[in-house]
């Protein structure tokens, strides 16, 4: 017996080799297998969907094209069976009986592998027509013990996708007669419940998702895998790499998040592999030639730095005869900065629409007029939304955009030491902010391309082509349930369309308008906590952040220095500020302002405290001073703290000058507030216990000095005109 078991188990060797290369041999080829889909109306899933198989180089033959679609909508009711009708008309002119055919959707599915895996997935099925398979039952529960059990898997039969050889799907299909409007799904669903039938076509379902993978029931279920420069969704639940990914019923968001990787629109390796795809040159184009563009600018509340958005505007680098503008203001608070950029630029454009807060227009519509003034006109190629709260640093943002090509696309642009931004990359349950797993790495720089998401806001580009088909409806922003931007971005999803938002540059960021007051004159002289980035474009110096490395921080006098610290816009905003609060001091000795009530060196001059700003001054002092502090000062770190800041004001026939004293202070900053020879006459500062002076201070120029026992010093007198300084006695 021993003897004759070497034979036996060899020749069963041979015959599971054997096995093996018969296998092979017949393998499908990929040429026998064709992929049929429905598309009535090319949409961006569509072409999603057409991008993936060019990819795997599948063969796609599309039906419908060009038909009204009469199967219904699948999120509120069953419907689908024109797909049939057309699959039927199809199946019935083919006579190959070795070719494969797969029926798929095509609007919200992508192909994550090629033909040959998908082929010998299929063959290891060994049933001649393979279903996707779901958790969930759809359309009728009532059925569902009469579907068959499965050890392991899904047990429920998903219409979305089938594979099979053509005479089994011939003969599936041959018995419908139903409307167009009937389900597809329960039309399958009785086919494959019906033990008979089963067998007749034998047909099973793909019940660990190893070909097909449906994404309702199933989003826990579902990961990204990135992997040697592609990108697969894995099913952890089964262990399994679906070759086609399906976001059936409402799982459309997942899909577009899934789509933005799967299978290699963005993997580490190559970063973003779609991004320079269907671009839309502008450098061919005389100027006269460029896309016209309507720009909608949205006042809605009390915002900082509305005349530098303004500037940043007569920036933008676009032809301003292709450009038309729609400015709605609803607060009156800015009626006088809008009145004064369309006085003084308005002409500059191709024509200017304003609605002015008198008229009462409230924000979704006002932006549903400004959409129906691109929509109505004929010449209109593009929409910019661009909300008064935008900082668009980046002067090409507009071109940028339109070479992108794309149906709507925003500028990603975030506010400044946070998380926040002008996009959402996911959706919670109830419609509301839900922060997906990229979310971070694409605000933060990490992954950087273009992307699919379901809500944006702020600053976008849409195109006109766009507002005249698919979002033809006036009131894409009203809602009684939802602020303007989520109802416009709810109609845009519902009607299939695709947002991305863009973080291949950086192109500015969105201020904060919380706490923006407005009892100020110059209110953004405020704003140094709150949007403190663009406290210090608008105010400090240009030449500031070099003055060390550039060496232009002067020496004039022993251990005084001399440095460029604000600029003319905040040295005027300062000025005003203090005039137009009015409250100045006596000059006498007696001042209840201070402690002690007594002033031994008086001066004509208003207390930051005065106009509630000590908070934001000892701010500035600390962000901007201290560190110029630190540098000439080695070994002597300060908090900036100070009991006295103050403005004062000198003139010939009020206080001209001041007479020689000491600071309360460790040391003293004294800033030019206007210029000598326009401003004034005189002025400026003299050291006795050095005989040196500054006689002509620069404007916006800080003057620092020890303020005790060694700078003994004087004001010196004003001639003519007034002069201004902005005096703080830091560390008393």
């Amino acid at each position: 017996m021993k003897r004759l078991c070497f034979p036996i188990l060899s020749w069963m060797c041979l015959c599971a080799l054997s096995s093996l290369v018969n296998c092979e041999d017949q393998r499908i080829p990929e040429d026998k297998l064709l992929v049929l889909t429905v598309a009535t109306k090319e949409t961006d899933g569509f072409r999603r969907f057409l991008r993936s198989a060019k990819h795997f180089n599948y063969t796609v033959k599309v039906l419908g094209q060009g038909e009204k679609w009469r199967g219904g909508d699948y999120m509120s009711a069953p419907g689908g069976g024109q797909k049939v009708r057309l699959l039927k008309a199809a199946v019935a002119e083919m006579k190959s009986k070795d070719q494969v055919i797969l029926f798929i959707d095509s609007y919200d599915v992508v192909f994550a592998s090629g033909p040959k895996e998908l082929l010998r997935k299929f063959q290891q099925a060994k049933h001649k027509v393979v279903f996707s398979s779901e958790s969930l039952i759809w359309p009728d529960r009532h059925l569902e013990d009469k579907y068959p059990h499965v050890r392991e898997g899904n047990r429920f039969l998903g219409s979305g996708g089938f594979m099979g050889y053509i005479p089994n799907i011939r003969e599936m299909v041959a018995n419908w007669t139903g409307a167009d409007s009937d389900s597809d799904q329960l039309f399958f669903t009785k086919v494959y419940i019906d033990p008979a039938r089963r067998k007749a076509l034998n047909i099973t379902l793909d019940t660990k998702c190893r070909l097909f993978q449906n994404l309702h029931g199933a989003l826990d279920e579902v990961v990204l895998k990135f992997e040697d420069g592609r990108v697969r969704a894995r099913n952890v639940q089964y262990d399994t790499l679906p070759v086609i990914l399906h976001g059936n019923g409402p799982t459309k968001l997942q899909m577009n998040y899934l789509g933005n990787y799967v299978p290699n629109s963005w993997t580490f390796e190559t970063g973003c592999t779609v991004c320079l795809e269907n671009l839309r040159s502008l450098s061919s184009l005389k100027e006269s030639e460029y896309p016209l563009v309507v720009i909608g600018i949205f006042i809605q509340q009390p915002t900082p730095f509305v005349s530098v958005f303004f500037e940043r505007l007569l920036k933008l680098q676009y032809p301003k005869n292709r450009l038309k503008l729609f400015i709605s203001n609803q607060e009156p608070h800015h009626e006088q900065q809008v009145s004064s950029f369309l006085q003084n630029h308005g002409s500059l454009y191709l024509d200017v629409k304003s609605i002015r807060p008198e008229e009462e227009m409230d924000g979704a519509d006002a932006r549903d007029m400004a959409f129906d003034m691109c929509r109505k006109d004929k010449e209109c190629d593009y929409f910019f939304n661009l909300d008064i709260e935008v900082v668009l640093k980046n002067e090409n943002t507009l071109k940028i955009l339109i070479k992108q090509n794309l149906p709507i696309v925003a500028p990603m642009i975030t506010r400044v030491g946070r998380l926040w931004s002008n996009f959402w990359g996911a959706l919670s349950a109830d419609g509301y902010y839900a922060r997906s797993e990229d979310y971070v790495d694409i605000v933060q720089g990490r992954r950087v391309g273009l992307w699919n998401v379901p809500y944006i806001s702020s600053v976008y580009l849409v195109k006109a082509s766009l507002l005249q088909a698919e979002l033809k409806d006036y009131q894409l922003f009203t809602s009684e349930s939802l602020d303007p931007d989520m109802a416009f971005c709810h109609n845009v999803r519902s009607k299939g369309v695709f947002m991305y938002v863009n973080n291949l540059h950086t192109f500015g960021r969105i201020l904060s308008t919380e706490k923006y007051r407005t009892e100020h004159l110059h209110n953004d002289l405020w704003q140094i906590f709150e949007n403190p980035l663009d406290w210090q474009e608008r105010y400090i110096h240009e030449n500031y952040t070099r003055m060390i490395k550039d060496k232009l921080i002067e020496n004039p006098c022993p251990d005084v220095y001399w440095f460029p610290l604000f600029n003319d816009v905040a040295c005027d905003h300062l000025v005003e500020e203090m005039e137009h609060f009015g409250k100045w001091s006596g000059g006498g000795n007696m001042d209840t302002r201070i402690q002690g009530g007594y002033e031994n060196v008086p001066t004509i001059d208003i207390h930051m405290n005065q106009v509630n700003y000590e908070k934001e001054w000892q701010k500035f002092l600390l962000e901007f001073v201290a560190p110029i502090t630190e540098k000439m000062f080695p070994g002597y770190y300060t908090k900036a703290q100070f009991d006295l800041a103050f403005v004062v004001r000198y003139k010939p026939d009020e206080q001209p000058s001041l007479r020689p004293h000491h600071d309360a202070s460790t040391f003293t900053i004294n800033i030019a507030l206007n210029q000598v020879g326009i401003d004034y006459q005189g002025g400026g500062c003299r050291f006795l216990r050095y005989d040196c002076s500054i006689q002509a201070p620069r404007k916006g120029w800080a003057l620092m000095h020890p303020g005790r026992l060694t700078h003994y010093h004087e004001g010196l007198p004003t001639t003519a005109g007034v002069r201004y300084i902005a005096v703080s006695f830091v560390d008393p």
